[in-house]
């Protein structure tokens, strides 16, 4: 049976303008593109769907509209958890959504948190370092080079050829640079020489699920209800040197028209395997539900050892663009099967 879907998106003509905005403050902000097609796939798998900006508004437009369920793709506009604010007006309005919740989305936009979280699991992710001030002490076991980006922010945002730093005057500068165009803490980690590879899945986890990788788990079970969609590499050979080899925030918007990538990327299929269970590992314990995209970088110093750069519980849609689209495309999933997978996946958990 068809649903009253409201579709729920942060766009990029709808942001607000303040004095001193860098030029990439609403870069994660979708597009009317994504908001047609989204809907357009919703309606073609027989359901009723209408767009909401996702702001305070909702308070009043939701009663209104009277929505089965939400298909929540919102960023946010302010503050370090701007991407929980939707699902929080949602839940306090008793409205079923796609995707993860508060908790999880408020955990994944904060990098050094998540980073911690994986630590404590004992999932792989480079050391690192959180600079409130550019002149804090550095810890001594943090070695050069190190890649330096805002602890806050997607899409690529503040990450370009000159995020590699190789000693600590020039670490120094960036740290500057960066708190005052941000203004907020900035995360300094370890640099992966390698390849850059990104894991999208779709489903929830079955049985009883705990955030957290018991030591007795076979590793079979962590796989349980999730569909893994074939790993998308970024091809660097096709850019030029100055993106230093990283997916660079001028790679995801000035060319994301012209995307090079590698899809399903040439891996072992014992490295997909493991690539495969960090990103169900990564899913879980950061509470992620009905659809995520996890990062790597292949350690090419190190026997291409992965290692977790990040999560992202709320992955691009834009048509023909997004990495997860992508990835979907390269399995053989068109883009409105996709969609109405993430949908699906949210009825199946939320048991309608």
């Amino acid at each position: 049976m068809g649903l009253n879907v409201a579709v729920l998106a942060n766009l990029k003509r709808n942001a607000p303008k303040y004095e001193g905005m860098p030029a990439d403050a609403w870069a994660d902000l979708d597009s009317d593109t994504t908001v047609n097609a989204i809907t357009a796939a919703l309606e073609a798998g027989g359901h009723r769907a209408t767009f909401l900006e996702g702001n305070l508004s909702l308070v009043e437009t939701l009663p209104k509209l009277k929505p089965d369920l939400c298909f929540n793709i919102c960023e946010g506009h302010w503050g370090d958890s701007r991407e929980s604010h939707v699902p929080a007006i949602l839940e306090m309005l008793r409205v079923p959504y796609t995707a993860s919740g508060v908790m999880t989305l408020a955990l994944t936009l904060d990098k050094p948190m998540t980073k911690r979280v994986l630590a404590f699991h004992g999932l792989p992710t480079p050391a690192f370092q959180v600079f409130e001030r550019a002149d804090e002490l550095l810890d001594p076991d943090l070695k050069f080079p190190l890649f330096v980006k805002p602890s806050r922010e997607g899409t690529g945002m503040g990450v370009s050829g000159d995020s590699i730093v190789r000693d600590e005057a020039v670490l120094r500068a960036r740290l500057t640079e960066q708190i005052a165009r941000y203004q907020q803490p900035i995360l300094a980690e370890r640099f992966i020489r390698g390849r850059e590879v990104t894991v999208g899945v779709v489903g929830n986890l079955t049985g009883p699920v705990a955030w957290r990788m018991p030591a007795d788990e076979q590793a079979e079970r962590v796989f349980q209800g999730l569909r893994f969609l074939p790993p998308l590499e970024v091809d660097f050979a096709q850019y030029p040197e100055s993106e230093g080899g990283v997916y660079t925030n001028r790679m995801k918007t000035e060319w994301a028209d012209d995307f090079r990538y590698l899809c399903p990327a040439p891996l072992e299929p014992g490295l997909v395997q493991q690539l495969n269970w960090l990103t169900a590992a990564v899913f879980r314990v950061t509470g992620c539900v009905d659809v995520a995209r996890v990062d790597f970088r292949l350690d090419a110093d190190d026997g291409d050892r992965p290692y977790i750069l990040e999560v992202n519980p709320l992955p691009g849609l834009y048509p023909g663009l997004s990495d997860l689209v992508l990835e979907a495309e390269a399995a053989g999933i068109p883009y409105d099967s996709l969609i109405n997978a993430i949908l699906d996946a949210a009825r199946t958990r939320l048991g309608f």
